[in-house]
């Protein structure tokens, strides 16, 4: 009897051994054991290694795309518009005419202008005359009177005559250059009764329609824009970059632009002004606006308005050592390793933080204080305690937070490519792994045997018991 329990013991015992091959060979069992292995052989990480190359640090503001050269068509006389030559989106060039106006009203001014010329100037012929008269009968009482033949009072009243139409003949005079400054501005205005385009561009805007009226602005009320004519060809990024970051921003530097609208694409630009006033911007932040030529390739053409962003390039490095950002970390100095506090040069043991990275060394992670230079989006300088080649945990953030000094590392692409290269073995058919799914049959059926060879001898032993 024993040995029937012996033989269905080894029976369990090689199915069991058959179902946790089957189940370390499947997808979850795979993770188990990757877990069981994290857990034995240490943190995973992400390595990179610390790199000679070039980085340029940028300041980045929003802006808009707006056309350097824009004309806001307004009119200088208040009249209705009969005639509007051209519509939106329609090509000008220089002196073409966009816009007439009702020269009806203008006309008559200017008639009456020239009309009151002409009395003025008929008016002064009548002075002149009377003061002739005035002068001569002046002169002839100043003779009598040296004679004695007139008095006194008669000289005077006959001088204050002379005088009074002299005067006359002035004040007649400049009622005349009044008259014919009249007329100039009469005829200035109805010269403006039609308005040419002041440069060649395109009409971005037309506000106006043919029956309405133009209207002049005043000191308190602005007048009408009739249209925007725009020179397309040269655009600008007017960006607002925060007062914090004006100071390394100067004209000439390069800049990145990034269109919204052209998400595939980057422009090129340099900085053509830098604003020398603090501007207040909508969410009470101080900014200064700053102007960015773009250089466009022959036969773009962007709208005005659009939404960017640019990367102004104030300062550049070459050939230095650069890491990942996110690989340089503030430790406090008092959790830093005595020996790594005290034979490290980049270490101010005065402060309370202290720059590292951290290299993995030996399977371990070995704390390494070092100088930092500038930053740009994605990598940051260098400037001591580490040396280009020399592998730096880089990631992922979650373990660099916590990462210690000694702790156990994995290198994560490493096992990657392991777990790849046993993936790649398991789908070959030749794999022995694959064998042992058809032998398994054989050894149950093997222990079924040998139980059952074992069975009848013990049974012919055992015949005797009843």
């Amino acid at each position: 009897m024993w040995k029937w329990l012996v033989g269905i013991l080894i029976v369990l015992v090689v199915l069991m051994g058959g179902g946790a091959f089957v189940v370390i060979k499947s997808p979850l069992g795979a993770k188990l054991m990757g877990s069981m292995d994290q857990d034995g052989g240490g943190t995973e990480v992400r390595l990179d290694a610390a790199e000679l190359g070039d980085l340029i640090r940028t300041v980045s503001a929003p802006g808009s795309i707006e056309p350097k050269t824009l004309v806001n068509i307004s009119s200088q006389v208040s009249a209705k518009i009969t005639a509007l030559p051209f519509r939106e989106g329609d090509q000008v060039r220089v002196d073409d005419v966009v816009v007439r106006l009702d020269p009806q009203d203008l006309v008559a001014r200017l008639d009456s202008v020239k009309a009151s010329l002409k009395s003025e100037q008929a008016r002064l012929t009548g002075a002149e005359a009377s003061l002739i008269n005035a002068r001569l009968s002046y002169d002839r009482l100043r003779q009598l009177f040296e004679t004695g033949d007139v008095t006194k009072a008669d000289l005077d009243a006959s001088e204050a005559q002379f005088l009074g139409a002299k005067s006359n003949k002035q004040v007649i005079e400049a009622s005349i250059e009044m008259a014919q400054a009249n007329i100039e501005q009469a005829q200035k205005d109805l010269d403006n009764t039609t308005i040419k385009s002041p440069i060649d561009g395109i009409i971005t805007v037309l506000n106006s329609e043919v029956g309405e009226t133009a209207i002049v602005g005043t000191t308190n009320t602005p007048g009408s824009v009739i249209m925007e004519i725009a020179d397309l060809s040269e655009m600008l990024v007017k960006a607002q970059i925060d007062e914090t970051n004006i100071a390394p921003v100067a004209e000439g530097q390069g800049a990145t632009v990034y269109i919204n609208a052209y998400d595939d694409r980057e422009f090129r630009g340099k900085v053509q002004k830098v604003g020398l006033k603090r501007q207040v911007a909508a969410d009470g932040t101080g900014v200064f606006n700053t102007e960015i030529l773009l250089g466009l390739e022959e036969g773009d053409r962007l709208y005005s308005g659009l939404t960017a962003s640019v990367d102004i390039e104030v300062e550049s490095f070459y050939d230095v050592v650069r890491v990942p950002s996110q690989a340089v970390l503030d430790r406090r100095v008092e959790d830093l390793p005595e020996d790594v506090v005290k034979g490290g040069e980049h270490v101010d043991s005065t402060k309370t933080f202290a720059r590292v990275v951290y290299r993995m060394v030996d399977g371990k992670a070995v704390a390494t204080p070092v100088s930092v230079g500038p930053s740009d989006l994605t990598h940051t300088v260098i400037l001591g305690g580490l040396e280009a080649g020399e592998r730096v945990v880089s990631g992922p953030y979650r373990v660099l937070v916590g990462l210690k000094h000694d702790q156990r590392l994995k290198d994560m692409d490493a096992k990657k490519e392991t777990q790849e290269g046993d993936s790649a073995t398991d789908e070959d058919p030749t794999d022995e792994g694959a064998d042992p799914a058809p032998e398994q049959p054989d050894e149950d059926s093997t222990g079924e045997d040998d139980a059952g060879e074992d069975g009848p001898g013990e049974d012919a032993g055992g015949g005797e018991a009843p």
